[in-house]
């Protein structure tokens, strides 16, 4: 299907929006027109950029509260009316979205809008156009889809059809029976279809819609489900986006316009109109690989956790260490933002690196070239929102290439600490990027997105939201500050997989490590939450080990100091526990700003 997207879904000048919108792939904008009254280019400037990138121009948007007013009032709306569409015949733009009136001169009168929408209409034709009726979640007396059909229904114009949007009806709670009147309506008189996701808030619809719209598959709407239907009607036009939100507004433009055409692939999968190659789950973690100037406080850091230096690359400066079936690469080697240690690529165990590498091209990942000598395994790999590298890998797999093999022996195996793998890793997302990042990693490795959660920082809040595949062998969890100029404690950090925590930490702490310390509050609001065996809270107490349950388990967690972006977490699950221990992790981001604020890094 043909895509679009509003000019006003993103940042900058019409030109920079239309030049995103066309790199990004789409084939058609909706041309919001305080974008082109901001542009020093004519009218008929921008139908010519316009098919320079070829782009069609699909709506002109938009008309505001033209209908059911007085004959005087609607006289000087024909007259506005006839100025814009003389504008959009300049423009090139054969459809205009009128949105149902909000204006305290509107009346409740259905007769008089098809009245006046028809003679509306009339004008329109004349022109050359056609008029989208659209009904605004907050519309004065037209506020429902199936009501402003009903009213281009009663005009019986040929010119005249509606526009659905996606917002309008879902954030009035639709449920799914009240889209089925939607597959009531011809689709030759669907004339638009605009959609947004949106998170589920309980606020003020317009100030909703104003500021916290999102791209499909970033919210909490059924938009497949409300597509689905107006797909079943035979309506033929383009999928646009119109996404009012704060951020977007602030990001790249590029990267914005991207991620808008991805929800729409992901879309488009979803109710079956998109040939895009199948999602291939990764079934582990191969490597956590961090970079650094200094290797020497993550060597030690690394040897205090029970890691042996076991192998080193043939021809780059890199350094693997294991620890049952975690691996952990050591980088350091030129890069760019070298000047701090951080996670920069990940390992993902894949089924068929070469597919799951064709799905994330096809989903508009960038595919990350590689100096790699003849003898070096081939490795496909992208770059997520944030930048991470995300490596393709089949780890000891026949018939296909093992990265291993890069790796020349150093060292013995390390002897058995009670580490068996990565459990999960913690990703700092950019602000602008958290959606784009949630989105990114469901639609392109296809993992399972989990409820977003808020976390008190004493900096404000963080946003967290994990993603997982179906047995948790893979878990990834996102997280990102409040606002762009957050203060928190944004750091990554990598989470191994441990029987016995206990055993795990006195062994870390016995060969130099230092946990980070917990503070004594905690603990005495522990034994006020949960009945613990004798002696069992001194030893949490003792070692700095946080605690917690959810309705399947028990989570037993502690963190090593922070070495330039990166701490490591030892973590034992019991009883089949799913989280990642979030009711914590406001303690856990206040005891590392007090180290922070003691060591002054």
């Amino acid at each position: 299907m043909r895509t679009s997207i509003a000019t006003v879904s993103l940042s900058g000048s019409l030109t920079g929006k239309l030049d995103a919108a066309a790199r990004a792939g789409f084939d058609g904008v909706e041309i919001f027109e305080n974008d082109l009254l901001a542009s020093p280019l004519t009218p008929e400037d921008i139908r010519a950029r316009c098919a320079d990138l070829g782009l069609t121009i699909d709506l002109f948007q938009p008309m505001r509260d033209i209908e059911a007013v007085p004959e005087a009032e609607f006289a000087r709306n024909l007259r506005r009316a006839r100025h814009k569409f003389e504008l959009m015949r300049r423009l090139g733009a054969d459809t205009v979205l009128v949105c149902s009136s909000v204006s305290p001169q509107a009346v409740d009168d259905d007769a008089l809008a098809a009245e006046q929408l028809s003679r509306l209409a009339d004008l329109a034709r004349e022109s050359g156009v056609k008029v989208a009726y659209e009904a605004l979640a907050w519309g004065r007396h037209v506020s429902t889809y199936d009501h402003a059909w009903r009213i281009v229904e009663a005009a019986g114009h040929p010119a005249l059809g509606t526009c659905l949007d996606s917002f309008h009806i879902l954030s009035r709670g639709s449920e799914p029976k009240d889209l089925e009147g939607i597959g009531a309506i011809p689709g030759e008189k669907i004339f638009f279809l605009q959609l947004a996701d949106a998170p589920l808030l309980a606020m003020d619809v317009l100030q909703w819609s104003r500021h916290y719209r999102c791209f499909p598959g970033q919210g909490g709407f059924d938009v497949a489900g409300l597509v689905r239907h107006v797909l079943s009607t035979g309506y033929d036009g383009p999928l646009s986006l119109e996404v009012f939100n704060d951020v977007f507004r602030q990001a790249d433009a590029g990267p914005t316009a991207v991620d808008a055409r991805r929800s729409l692939l992901v879309l488009q999968e979803t109710v079956g109109r998109a040939p895009l190659p199948d999602p291939v789950v990764p079934t582990g973690v191969a490597f956590a690989e961090l970079v650094t100037s200094d290797a020497e406080p993550l060597s030690a850091l690394l040897g205090s956790l029970g890691f042996t230096r076991t192998a080193r690359h043939r021809g780059k400066p890199v350094a693997l260490w294991e620890q049952g079936e975690a691996r952990i690469l050591v980088n350091t080697g030129p890069a760019v933002r070298r000047d701090v240690t951080q996670l920069a690529a990940i390992g993902l165990e894949s089924p068929d690196p070469a597919a799951a590498a064709r799905r994330a091209e096809a989903l508009l990942a960038p595919v990350l070239p590689r100096r790699r000598a003849p003898e070096d395994a081939p490795l496909d790999a992208v770059a997520a929102p944030d930048g991470t590298e995300l490596f393709f890998c089949a780890t000891g797999r026949p018939g296909l290439p093992d990265w291993r093999a890069d790796f020349e022996d150093t060292g013995p195996a390390p002897a058995p600490t009670g580490i068996r793998r990565i459990d999960h890793l913690a990703l700092t997302q950019p602000w602008h990027h958290f959606d784009e990042a949630a989105l990114f990693h469901r639609g392109v490795l296809g993992l399972h997105g989990q409820e977003s959660v808020d976390v008190a920082d004493p900096y404000g809040l963080l946003r967290s939201r994990a993603v997982t595949n179906a047995d948790g062998s893979v878990r990834i969890a996102l997280t990102v500050g409040a606002a762009p100029t957050d203060q928190s404690v944004q750091a990554q950090h990598i989470a191994l997989a441990t029987d016995d925590v206990i055993a795990a930490a006195r062994r870390f702490r016995e060969a130099g490590g230092r946990l980070l310390p917990v503070p004594a509050n905690y603990y005495d609001d522990l034994a006020a939450r949960f009945e613990f065996a004798d002696g069992e809270l001194e030893t949490y107490r003792d070692l700095g080990i946080l605690y917690d349950r959810d309705a399947h388990g028990v989570f037993r967690h502690c963190y090593t100091r922070t070495i330039g972006r990166v701490f490591f977490e030892l973590v034992q699950r019991d009883d089949g526990y799913r989280g990642y221990g979030a009711s914590n992790a406001p303690v856990r981001l206040a005891a590392q700003h007090g180290v922070r604020a003691l060591t002054g890094g």
